[in-house]
């Protein structure tokens, strides 16, 4: 990637990290194999009047441009005005008007960087990747999506899911140090019910917790696997508290699927 005086290297991220530029109003970023799919989704989000996501504007050789979204990503560890319940019900609010723009896309290649589990793919190409650091705030409300390369065919229950695991969030409570700790299920429901979400959704996507918290830590150790310096020192970091969170999850998820009476 050429360097450019006045550009701003963008922190967060993981697979990227530090090879994220802005440039005035426009973000330099890597591409891979996945770019294109990426691009067709982006492309097909601009035209439907989705405004929550990146504009494609161009490629120059291993280099894609998007528009840069002014705000504020929840970048680890993520602010005290991320983690409100109102910050959440905006979350899920955001995360149901990018699927009702996205719910009609037909994408022309299946190049996507990484399956859905089987179980919960379908035809709505989901986020995947909806973490805190990928998540743009204006004035504590969620306005736009941010890096979409691990977007591909999923549902809504799998991107509810994903999503609970890193809002809730739904890991073990001593490994939530911040205003969350002891909120996880909650918080959950929160997620859900701000969503829309019908009864099976509720029931699915609680069911598929403990795949996506598995996924999630997937991702990580294969790129840990792979020598990426990132990754390695993030499963260092992590790798116990998804092995908790798997078991937590498992022993709570019926109560993940519950709506409940009152939250504190």
């Amino acid at each position: 990637m050429q360097l450019v005086s006045d550009a701003d290297f963008l922190p967060g991220g993981t697979a990227n990290r530090g090879l994220v530029q802005r440039i005035g109003d426009t973000v330099h970023r890597p591409i891979g194999p996945y770019s294109d799919a990426v691009h067709q989704l982006l492309r097909h989000l601009e035209s439907s009047g989705f405004t929550g996501s990146p504009r494609v504007l161009g490629i120059c050789g291993q280099t894609e441009i998007l528009s840069y979204i002014d705000g504020h990503a929840a970048y680890p560890p993520p602010p005290e005005w991320a983690l409100t319940d109102e910050a959440l019900v905006t979350v899920a609010t955001l995360l149901r008007s990018y699927h009702q723009h996205a719910v009609d896309f037909k994408p022309g290649t299946d190049r996507w960087q990484r399956a859905v589990p089987a179980q919960w793919r379908g035809s709505l190409v989901t986020h995947n990747d909806t973490n805190p650091a990928n998540i743009i705030f204006r004035d504590g409300a969620a306005v736009a999506l941010i890096d979409f390369d691990l977007a591909a065919p999923g549902s809504v229950a799998w991107e509810l899911a994903v999503a609970g695991c890193f809002w809730a969030p739904l890991l073990d409570p001593r490994d939530v140090v911040d205003s969350r700790h002891g909120r996880g299920i909650g918080r959950f429901g929160l997620l859900l019910d701000s969503y829309g979400a019908s009864p099976e959704v509720r029931w699915k996507a609680a069911q598929a917790v403990r795949a996506a918290n598995d996924w999630i830590a997937e991702i990580i150790e294969d790129g840990s696997k792979r020598g990426h310096p990132a990754f390695t020192q993030t499963w260092r970091r992590t790798a116990s508290m998804y092995r908790r969170a798997h078991r937590w999850i498992e022993a709570h998820v019926h109560e993940l699927a519950e709506r409940p009476q009152a939250r504190c």
